[in-house]
């Protein structure tokens, strides 16, 4: 039975991947969840529980699809591009710095999905207006989409399933993550300036770049609002799934009474289908958990926080990543460490599934979604650059995050 419930969660992966005509994932994944369930490889107790836990987990990250297209309906990426024209002066160093912030930023605070979708096209943008080479600054957007999620719960599904695993508070993880964020994004800012030092030369003439429009002042009130309810959430006791929900709604209010968006559009951009895609992907990876396979990586998984364990648990997870796609391979290893596990242990889990994704295509779905933007604009990726840069930042990302997790765990005693 276990064979069977690889070669289903192979078959709901591989269509994820190629996306044969725009089709929704959950078109396989439903019918390869029913089938562990006809086939008696998970019951339908232990499915509902797997449904039940991830439910809050998957209805925050709706609100924030929904909170960022909200954003941009109001004009906050509109704005962000002129901004960023204006601050680079035409200098193509000082734009990747400010590509770098900007995708940090709105990674960790909007979802990583935010920045490939909506940011990228920003960022190619205002690229182009300036007449500079836009590879820096395109791979800059996918790179930061992936690595730069560690920073808060909110930035990526994989964090908020760490989350619900660790036992922490959403402060208490973002202190211990806050590091290995920043470690991750100044080396890959470092690696970026010398890998792409061609594309960076200043131009002849630099272009002036155009006036930045006024600022989205309701939208950016209301998002900063909202992140700082995220922090405070914890401590009165509420999900911050619905100080999500209320960021959401307050902004729909001006978003469709401007008409820059409508409640069918809002609606849509929940992503349901997706929702639905992952609590059937949850179902399916529970009939993996459950057999040898399971079984075999909790035994290969380590119970200490020591610098070893937290190192080999982390390149487990970049492997894995790389193998399964990082949110299935999430979903495997919380389940193979159990209830209970040390924090430590699950966040090296993490920096494992967020930073691993950087050196393939099928490391996450972001950077597939990328890889459309991109062509979509008649931009077409390198695999072999792609590669290449991959093979140099993930392991020294990965190891440098690892290394400073180790250091915020022993001086915060966790």
């Amino acid at each position: 039975m276990t064979t069977v419930a690889l070669l289903l969660l192979g078959a709901v992966l591989a269509f994820a991947i190629a996306s044969p005509r725009g089709l929704p994932e959950a078109v396989v994944a439903v019918p390869a969840a029913l089938a562990v369930l006809v086939l008696g490889i998970v019951t339908p107790s232990a499915a509902l529980e797997e449904v039940r836990a991830l439910g809050p987990t998957v209805g925050f990250l709706a609100a924030i699809l929904v909170l960022a297209h909200l954003a941009d309906a109001l004009g906050v990426f509109r704005w962000l591009a002129t901004v960023l024209g204006r601050g680079s002066g035409g200098d193509p160093r000082r734009l990747l710095v400010l590509v770098f912030a900007a995708a940090a930023l709105c990674t960790a605070v909007l979802n990583l999905d935010a920045t490939v979708v909506l940011l990228t096209p920003a960022v190619l943008a205002t690229a182009v207006a300036l007449r500079l080479p836009p590879r820096p600054h395109a791979y800059a957007s996918v790179h930061l989409a992936n690595s730069a999620s560690l920073l808060l719960p909110v930035s990526n599904l994989t964090n908020l399933l760490a989350l619900q695993a660790s036992g922490l508070t959403f402060l208490g993880f973002t202190a211990l993550m806050a590091l290995p964020w920043a470690v991750v994004v100044v080396l890959e800012l470092a690696v970026f300036a010398v890998f792409f030092r061609r594309d960076l030369r200043r131009p002849a003439e630099p272009v002036v770049p155009a006036a930045a429009e006024p600022a989205p002042r309701t939208a950016l009130v209301v998002l900063g609002l909202t992140l700082t309810g995220f922090a405070g959430s914890g401590l009165v006791g509420v999900e911050p799934v619905w100080v999500a929900v209320v960021g959401a709604a307050v902004l729909a209010v001006p978003a469709i009474n401007a008409g820059a968006t409508s409640p069918r559009q809002v609606l849509r951009e929940a992503s349901l289908l997706f929702v639905v895609f992952v609590l059937a992907l949850g179902v399916v990876v529970a009939g993996v958990t459950s057999g040898p396979v399971g079984r075999a990586l909790a035994d290969s998984l380590p119970s200490s926080t020591s610098l070893l364990a937290l190192l080999g648990t982390a390149t487990l997870a970049a492997v894995l990543a790389n193998v399964v796609n990082n949110l299935p391979a999430t979903l495997v290893l919380l389940a193979a460490l159990g209830g209970g596990a040390p924090a430590g242990l699950v966040l090296a889990v993490l920096l494992g599934v967020n930073i691993g994704p950087n050196l393939t295509y099928v490391g996450s779905l972001a950077t597939l979604l990328w890889r459309r933007v991109l062509l979509a604009r008649g931009l077409a990726p390198s695999v072999g650059t792609y590669t290449r840069l991959g093979l140099i930042t993930v392991p020294l990302t990965l190891v440098a995050a690892v290394l400073a997790l180790w250091v915020g765990l022993r001086v915060g005693g966790v």
